[in-house]
C-alpha cells in the first residue's frame, strides 16, 4: 500500500492532469445550477440496520451505527440480511411523497458504514439481492425519479465495517485481526461498485460520500476518487466528504484542502451562512438517521418549514432525512410532516426555489430571500413574528417600491407601503394568514441598493478594565455615527462621528448607524458589553506540573456521577487529552488541577468536544456542553486576577468520533491549547 501511495503522490507532481478536473467558472456554474435552484432535497438512510429498529440487548438508543455502537459480531449482524424483506416498499410512493413536499432531489444510502449494499452489485454477496426481497430498490427509485421529475442521487460510505480489506478494524473486534488486509484492494472494490452505480442507473445528480475521516483515507485518494467519478459522469456533483479536509460537523473544508463541489454542515445551520460557497445542511427529522422505533422526538412541521426558510435565506440547501422501516415504509410522523411542508410549499415555493441569500444581516421579524426581476428585483419577506402594530419595517433599502403583496393571495392584492429615510414600511392585515411563515413579496426598482447597519467589532464581548471597539461598513461613501449609552438608542445625525477605534472603560450599549449627506441610510446596530469583576486567584503552594486525570468505562447519554463510578485508571497529563483512553467508545474522563494566568484581564476559554463535556473554573460551571452530540465548540469569557485558578474538565464519549480540546486566549496569549507550562496539580 505504501508503494502505491508514493506512486500516486509522484504522479500528482509529474502529471498535473491528475488534479481535480479543470473547468471554467461558467461550466462549473452550469453544472451546479440545478442544485442551487432546488434548495430542498430528501435524504434517505435505509439498510438492514432497520431490522433491529434501534434496539439491542434491552437498549433502545441505536440507529444506523448499531453494529459498532452495540458491538455486534459480524456473523450476528450478517443474519439481519436474512430477515430483511421490505415488501411494503413502493418507489413511486416514496418519490411522489418527496415531490409533493416540494423536494427536488433524493439522496439515498446505496451503502452505509456497515458495508451492506442496497443495490444489485456483483462485487459482494452482502447486498439486497441476497435477501428474501431479491429486488433492486435503487433501480425502481431511479425510474420513479425520472417519472416524477426529481434528480436521483447516491450516498456511498468510504468506511466499511464489513469488507475484509477495509482498515482500520473496530477496536472492540478482537476476533477480526487485520492480518492480510490490503486497503488498496478495498479501494479497487469501492471503485468497481461506484462504476456499477454510475453506469446502471442513468444520470445521477449527486454522489454524496461519507465515512472519510479515518486515517486510511487522505487527500490524494480523495482527489483520485473525485476524478474517477467525474470521468464516469462528467456533470455529476460530488460533496466535500470525498476528500479528507472536512471540519467535522461544521461540514466545510479546511483552507487549502480539496473540497469537492459543496460543503456539508451536519445537524446545524451556519449562523450567518457561507457567502461565496455552495453548501447543504443535512439534518434528521428526529434524533436518528436510520429507523429507530422508539425515537418519537420529531421536529414539528413549523420547525422544519422555518429551517428550510432559514437555510435558503443564507444561500444553502436543506437535505432532510427520513429513516424508512424494515418493511420499506416511511414512519407515519415523517409522512405527516411531508404533507404539512407540501401544503406550505404549494403556496410559497416561489420564495425558495432559485432564490439568493438575504441582503440583510438581520431581520428580527423572520427571514428574507430574493430574486432578480426585469428592471429590478423581488424580496420575499418570510414573516415568522407578525407585527402587533400591523407595520413591517424593512430598514436600509433605498430602492423605490413597485408593489407589495402576500404571496399566498391568489389575487396579489396590493399592500400599502411608505418610507421614512432608509426604511420601508409595509402595512399588513391584523392577523397572519399563516402563523408559521407568511411570505410578503416586495417588488423593487433598479439595482439593489442596501446598506446594512455598521458592524461593531472587538476582541471580546465583555471587558474587565477596558476594551477597544471598531466600527465598519461594507458600503462606500458612508459615514458612521455612534453613541454609548445605558439603553438601546436610535442613532441620529448629531451623534459622534466615528473616525478610529475607541476604548470602552465601562459596560453599556454601543449603538451605530450609517449616514450619507447627513441622512440615515441604514438601521441602527447595537451591541451590549458586560463589565466583569475578575475572579480572585487561589492561594496554593507545592504544585507539580500537569493535571491529574481519572478514567472510567461505561455507557451514558449524559455526564455520569463520577463519585459513584469505579475508576479504571488514573495519572497525570501535560495537557487535556484523550490519549490515556483504553477504548474507542463508551468511556468518560475528568481532569483536575490549576492553571496560571500572568495578569489581571479578561480571558476566553474554548471547549471543543464530541460527545459531552463541562468546563468548571474556580468551582463554577463555565461551559456546559453535556449530552450526546457531534463535535461542538463553546466559549466562555472570564475575568481573572493574576495567579492560580482551579480547573476541572469533565468528558464522556458514547459512539462515533471522540474529541476533546480546551483553548485559552488573552493578553499576550494567542488562542492556544492549555499546555504544560500553564497547568499544575497538587
Amino acid at each position: 500500500m505504501k508503494k502505491l501511495l508514493v506512486l500516486i503522490l509522484l504522479s500528482f507532481c509529474l502529471f498535473p492532469g491528475l488534479s481535480a478536473q479543470k473547468e471554467t467558472e461558467a461550466r462549473h456554474d452550469q453544472r451546479m445550477q440545478w442544485w442551487r435552484d432546488a434548495r430542498f432535497g430528501m435524504f434517505i438512510h435505509w439498510g438492514i440496520y432497520s431490522v433491529p429498529a434501534g434496539s439491542w440487548n434491552g437498549k433502545t438508543g441505536y440507529g444506523e451505527w448499531i453494529r459498532t455502537s452495540a458491538e455486534i459480531p459480524l456473523e450476528t449482524y450478517d443474519d439481519f440480511r436474512t430477515r430483511f424483506n421490505p415488501t411494503g416498499f413502493d418507489a413511486d410512493q416514496w418519490v411522489k411523497a418527496a415531490r409533493d413536499a416540494g423536494m427536488k432531489y433524493i439522496v439515498i444510502t446505496s451503502k452505509h458504514h456497515d458495508g451492506f449494499c442496497m443495490f444489485d452489485t456483483k462485487q459482494t454477496d452482502f447486498n439486497i439481492m441476497k435477501t428474501p426481497f431479491q429486488r433492486d430498490p435503487m433501480k425502481e427509485l431511479a425510474a420513479a425519479c425520472r417519472k416524477y421529475g426529481l434528480k436521483f442521487c447516491f450516498y456511498y460510505s468510504i468506511m466499511d465495517w464489513h469488507h475484509p480489506d477495509y482498515l482500520p478494524r473496530r477496536e472492540w473486534e478482537k476476533d477480526r485481526p487485520a492480518g492480510d488486509a490490503d486497503y488498496d484492494k478495498y479501494v479497487a472494490y469501492m471503485k468497481a461498485e461506484l462504476k456499477e452505480l454510475l453506469t446502471q442507473y442513468g444520470d445521477i445528480g449527486v454522489l454524496w460520500f461519507d465515512g472519510e475521516w479515518e486515517s486510511t483515507w487522505n487527500q490524494v485518494r480523495g482527489l483520485d476518487l473525485y476524478n474517477y467519478v467525474r470521468n464516469l459522469q462528467p456533470s455529476i456533483l460530488i460533496n466535500n466528504r470525498v476528500g479528507a479536509g472536512r471540519l467535522d460537523m461544521e461540514g466545510m473544508t479546511k483552507q487549502g484542502m480539496f473540497g469537492g463541489d459543496f460543503g456539508t454542515p451536519e445537524q446545524q445551520i451556519p449562523p450567518t451562512g457561507l457567502p461565496g460557497t455552495d453548501w447543504e445542511t443535512c439534518m434528521t427529522m428526529n434524533d436518528h438517521w436510520g429507523y429507530n422505533s422508539n425515537d418519537k422526538n420529531f421536529k414539528s412541521s413549523k420547525e422544519i418549514i422555518r429551517m428550510l426558510t432559514d437555510i435558503a435565506s443564507k444561500g444553502g440547501n436543506y437535505l432532510l432525512n427520513i429513516g424508512p422501516t424494515s418493511q420499506g415504509t416511511f414512519p407515519g410522523e415523517s409522512i405527516d410532516r411531508l404533507k404539512d411542508i407540501g401544503n406550505w410549499m404549494d403556496l410559497n415555493s416561489e420564495s425558495i426555489y432559485g432564490t439568493n441569500a438575504s441582503p440583510f444581516i438581520s431581520t428580527p421579524w423572520g427571514r428574507c430571500t430574493m430574486k432578480s426581476e426585469k428592471g429590478g428585483f423581488r424580496l420575499y419577506l418570510h414573516v415568522f413574528n407578525w407585527p402587533g402594530n400591523g407595520q413591517l419595517l424593512i430598514p436600509g433599502c433605498l430602492n423605490k417600491v413597485n408593489k407589495a403583496f402576500i404571496l399566498s393571495d391568489k389575487n396579489h392584492k396590493a399592500l400599502k407601503t411608505s418610507r421614512v429615510n432608509d426604511a420601508i414600511t409595509v402595512n399588513l392585515p391584523p392577523t397572519a394568514p399563516d402563523t408559521i411563515n407568511t411570505v410578503i413579496v416586495l417588488d423593487l426598482k433598479g439595482e439593489p441598493d442596501f446598506t446594512n447597519p455598521p458592524e461593531i467589532n472587538s476582541a471580546f464581548s465583555c471587558l474587565v478594565d477596558s476594551l477597544k471597539v471598531t466600527l465598519s461598513s461594507s458600503r462606500p461613501n458612508v459615514e458612521i455615527r455612534f453613541l454609548v449609552s445605558d439603553t438601546v438608542r436610535q442613532v441620529e445625525a448629531g451623534a459622534t462621528l466615528y473616525q478610529s477605534p475607541f476604548t470602552l472603560y465601562r459596560g453599556g450599549y454601543v449603538n451605530a448607524r450609517c449616514f450619507r449627506d447627513g441622512k440615515p441610510v441604514s438601521g441602527t446596530s447595537t451591541r451590549f458589553y458586560i463589565q466583569k469583576i475578575p475572579t480572585v486567584a487561589r492561594a496554593v503552594s507545592n504544585l507539580k506540573p500537569g493535571l491529574s486525570y481519572r478514567y472510567f468505562e461505561g455507557e451514558w447519554d449524559k455526564m455520569p456521577n463520577f463519585k459513584k463510578l469505579p475508576q479504571w485508571s488514573f495519572g497525570v497529563v501535560d495537557t487535556i487529552t484523550l490519549a490515556p483512553k483504553k477504548r474507542n467508545e463508551n468511556f468518560a474522563m475528568y481532569f483536575d488541577g490549576y492553571f496560571k494566568v500572568p495578569k489581571r484581564a479578561l480571558y476566553r476559554f474554548t471547549l471543543v468536544s464530541d460527545d459531552g463535556s463541562k468546563l468548571i473554573l474556580d468551582g463554577l460551571v463555565g461551559i456546559n456542553n453535556d449530552g450526546l452530540h457531534s463535535m461542538q465548540e463553546k466559549t466562555l469569557e472570564q475575568g481573572l486576577n493574576a495567579g492560580y485558578h482551579a480547573i476541572r474538565v469533565e468528558y464522556f464519549q458514547r459512539t462515533g468520533s471522540a474529541g476533546l480540546e480546551v483553548y485559552i486566549e488573552g493578553p499576550g496569549i494567542p488562542k492556544t491549547l492549555l499546555k504544560k507550562e500553564m497547568l499544575f496539580h497538587d
